[in-house]
Order: structure tokens, then C-alpha cells, then sequence
């Protein structure tokens, strides 16, 4: 099957012999797109891949786990999807570059990049951990600007030629809510949600839809190491008055941003529990 336009209905009538309509076909939103997951290790990048590719998609999925990113293309190949495994550090620059070449290769230009990359290390202020610090810049703003870097010229050349591209930034409520040991965390997320402010101005133009996705308190799998005791106390607090959100309730905004119209663009949105609204 052919790539679908981008402004194609997402189910095809049918009937046999010229006669009354029979029945309808649904056909995936998705697809003859292609996607890119960074941050793939981690319960959100796992299921935000895998509900991408049941929509259609052909994923890449990347991250620095080659036994799990393995598994995952494989059950993504059980239920009928296509993916690719790349395991890279986007912290290094020219790995990356290597890994946006493998896609154009081999799944042809990214049209869809989902920018997960990130980790949550809570730092006390008062007594900062240089390493937990460091490990938090470098992956959440520097290897985010890596994977920006490689895949952005995909994005403009597949909105050229396919009508729409589309890239959502992983961001964090944190950025607007104060918590506890978290303000390193914060500041990354904060150059985050600037940066894609300037990135909608710049390639919305190239019909490149940039929307930052604002995430709440969830079940995130092992890219959270909660060691401080301020951020400890609130989140094991959190637990007995709010139900948490699920990576599947990510993963189905994810696909909802990038099912919009092509004429239409969410900025922001923010996905949170229900019993903590901000």
C-alpha cells in the first residue's frame, strides 16, 4: 500500500459489483509515516512507539538499551508494526547524525520525532550533587539540541514533499510548578518549552508543526532516581491523593497531536492526573 496524503479520510467505502455500499475499511491514520522516538528506554518512549505504530507508523526507535529496544521492535513486529532499533547516545552528536542517516536509509525521511530524550534526577539546592546535575543538562538540553540538530532537515524536506511534519518536545509541568528538588530538573525543561517557542516561529512557516507536550506525575519507569528527601516525601504523598497517569495515557496524546489535520496545530498540551490539574 501506497503512502496516503496527509489530508487522507481515514476509512475507505467500499462495495462489490456496483452495488449499494457494503461495509468500510479502516485504514491507519498514520499511516505511510514515519516516526522517530528518542528515549525509547522508559515506559512513556515504550508505549508512545508502540501505540505510534498501531496507528501506522513505521517507528525508529532510539535510546542507549540495545537488549530492551530489541524487545521492543519485536513486539511491535508481533502486533503487525514496523520498527527499527537504534541504540545511540544523543549525547554524542555525531552518533546521532550516524542514527538520522539510518533512518533516511532505511525508512526514508522522519516525518514525525518525538522528542523524549530526558531523565528526572531531584537535586536538594542545598546540597547539589555535581554528577545527577550534569547528567541532567547533558541529556535533557544537550542531547535533546543533538537530536533536533540531525532530524530537523528530515522534518522540513518530508513537510515539503508530504504536505506536514511534525515535532513534539517532551517538556514538564515542572516548569511552571514549583516542587521539591527539582529546580535542576526544571531548568531543562524550561529551555525546552523556550526553545520550542522559537522552533514553531521558525519552521511553522515550512508547515513543521512544533508542539511541546507538558507532562504531569506518571509512571515513568526507570528514568526517575528520586534520592533527595523533599522530593521523596511529596512524591510518595502524591501516591495516596491522586491516581497517577499511565504511559499509555501519554502515548494516546502523543497520537492525537499527530492525527490533527495538517491545517491544524496544538502548541501545548498538558496532560496531568486528574486530582492535580497543575
Amino acid at each position: 500500500m501506497g503512502r496516503l496524503p496527509a489530508t487522507a479520510h481515514p476509512l475507505i467505502r467500499f462495495s462489490l459489483g456496483g452495488g449499494p455500499m457494503l461495509g468500510e475499511i479502516p485504514v491507519k491514520p498514520l499511516t505511510g509515516r514515519v516516526a522517530v522516538m528518542t528515549g525509547a528506554f522508559g515506559d512513556v518512549g515504550e508505549a508512545s512507539a508502540e501505540h505510534l505504530a498501531g496507528l501506522g507508523a513505521r517507528v525508529a526507535v532510539l535510546d542507549r538499551s540495545a537488549d530492551r529496544l530489541d524487545r521492543l521492535v519485536s513486539r511491535i513486529g508481533r502486533n503487525g508494526g514496523t520498527a527499527l532499533a537504534i541504540t545511540v547516545d544523543v549525547t554524542d552528536a555525531a552518533a546521532v547524525r550516524s542514527a538520522a542517516g539510518r533512518v533516511a536509509a532505511e525508512l526514508e525521511d522522519a516525518d514525525l520525532l518525538i522528542n523524549n530524550t530526558g531523565v528526572m534526577l531531584p537535586v536538594p539546592s542545598e546540597e547539589p550533587v555535581a554528577d545527577r546535575c550534569k547528567r541532567q543538562i547533558d541529556l535533557n538540553i544537550t542531547g535533546l539540541t543533538n537530536v533536533l540538530g540531525a532530524f530537523t532537515p528530515q522534518l522540513v524536506r518530508a513537510a515539503g514533499e508530504r504536505g506536514v511534519a511534525d515535532l513534539i518536545n517532551a517538556s514538564s509541568i515542572a516548569t511552571r510548578n514549583g516542587f521539591p528538588d527539582f529546580a535542576v530538573y526544571s531548568g531543562t525543561k524550561t529551555y525546552v518549552t523556550r526553545l520550542s517557542h522559537h522552533l514553531r516561529v521558525e519552521l511553522g512557516t515550512k508547515n513543521v508543526r512544533v508542539s511541546r507536550l507538558e507532562q504531569g506525575v506518571a509512571e515513568t519507569g526507570p528514568r526517575c532516581r528520586v534520592t533527595g528527601n523533599g522530593a521523596f516525601r511529596w512524591l510518595r504523598g502524591s501516591r495516596k491523593t491522586m491516581e497517577w497517569l499511565t504511559p499509555q495515557d501519554v502515548a494516546e496524546t502523543v497520537g492525537f497531536i499527530a492525527t490533527l489535520p495538517p491545517r491544524a496545530t496544538l502548541q501545548r498540551i498538558t496532560i496531568t492526573p486528574t486530582r492535580r490539574p497543575v
